[in-house]
């Protein structure tokens, strides 16, 4: 008798009249969502524009889709390319299988042109979103729920997923919730690099290491309780395998960057603080020519008023020098006529005394 068990959904899709409302999609675009409001907060927190983060994220999301779908199509290829079955399901995503290392990896190229087109260093915004990359990977965990799918060995425990599909082999019964401890792990990496990121002031892509390499540390041992059909390589699963030298690679980084360039940027985005509009070598923003044009205005406005000032400190000096001589010529032409006055005194006080002299005599 079961006392206690993880349900499973009586079925991952719902119609709102003929459009299909499928549990998987949903849930990874609810994470999509939440990956770039929590990194457009963490890019304004460091100094950067408000929808910078969403429209980088135009061309991250796509080419992460596709470079997921990539990398499941690879390593399962017998699901598709083989006798029985249709290549055209290959194309069909909303039926499950995005691997997250192929997501990863090719929405960082998308980033990157995104980031080029706007003048902005890569790992800066890597840094910025890697939080919000791991909360994503939690909410998009559930869409395996809904799918009934990549779920570990069988168990007895109260939390075991009671799995009731028996479509592509599948065997009823209770497993463990690989989702669920996947999704429980990755809530975990997202809080340990926003602590990591704020005790630290981690920089130049560290923080990003951190997430892939705790990660890493979560998948591997996940993935080793899985009892889905993967390849092996000397009995270990591919999945293990690439979590552990992906994972070594993200610490080398961590240790390598920290002593090549400690500490973490002071501009983010140029263009929000007034700098140029090249970050890192990383290329020119789309908006530099109507900021440039902004700024020659500004110029040209500053030079204007320092030449009227100039005028009017000109104008106001001569002004100035017109009036002093004014009064200069005033006041010598007032000593003139004193000087005039007194010789006109001393001729009348000579000619009273001479005068008086001649009627003495």
């Amino acid at each position: 008798m079961e006392l206690a068990y993880i349900p499973s959904p009586s079925r991952g899709v719902l119609y709102l009249g003929p459009i299909p409302l499928r549990g998987y999609a949903f849930c990874i675009i609810i994470g999509v969502f939440v990956a770039v409001w929590l990194g457009n907060k963490r890019w304004l927190a460091r100094g950067g524009r408000a929808g910078t983060v969403a429209d980088i994220a135009v061309w991250a999301v796509p080419f992460g889709l596709v470079g997921g779908r990539l990398y499941h199509v690879i390593t399962d290829y017998e699901l598709y390319f083989t006798e029985g079955r249709d290549w055209v399901d290959a194309f069909k995503v909303w039926e499950g299988g995005l691997g997250i290392w192929g997501a990863i990896s090719l929405g960082a190229v998308g980033a990157w042109i995104g980031c080029r087109r706007r003048g902005i260093a890569l790992p800066a915004y890597a840094d910025a979103i890697a939080p919000g990359i791991a909360l994503a990977q939690a909410i998009g965990r559930w869409g395996n729920w809904f799918n009934q799918e990549l779920y570990g060995k069988p168990t007895d425990l109260p939390w075991a997923l009671h799995v009731t599909s028996s479509a592509d082999g599948r065997v009823p019964g209770y497993y463990h919730p690989t989702f669920l401890y996947e999704s429980l792990w990755c809530i975990g990496v997202a809080l340990l690099v926003i602590w990591a990121d704020r005790r630290f002031k981690l920089g130049h892509g560290r923080a990003f290491a951190l997430y892939v390499a705790a990660y890493c540390a979560g998948r591997g041992w996940i993935e080793y309780m899985r009892i889905d059909d993967a390849h092996h390589i000397l009995g270990v699963r591919l999945n293990v395998w690439t979590a552990i030298i992906v994972g070594l690679l993200a610490v080398t980084y961590i240790v390598v960057s920290a002593k090549k360039r400690p500490g973490r940027e002071e501009v983010v985005e140029p263009l929000a603080s007034g700098g140029e509009a090249e970050a890192d070598g990383e290329g020119k923003s789309e908006d530099e020519p109507e900021a440039e044009a902004k700024d020659e205005a500004k110029d040209e406005a500053a030079a204007d008023a320092e030449t009227s000032e100039t005028e009017a400190e000109t104008k106001a000096e001569a002004e100035t020098k017109a009036e002093d001589e004014t009064k200069a010529e005033d006041e010598t032409k007032a000593e003139d006529e004193t000087e005039a006055e007194d010789d006109t005194d001393d001729t009348d006080k000579v000619k009273d005394e001479a005068e008086s002299a001649g009627k003495k005599s």
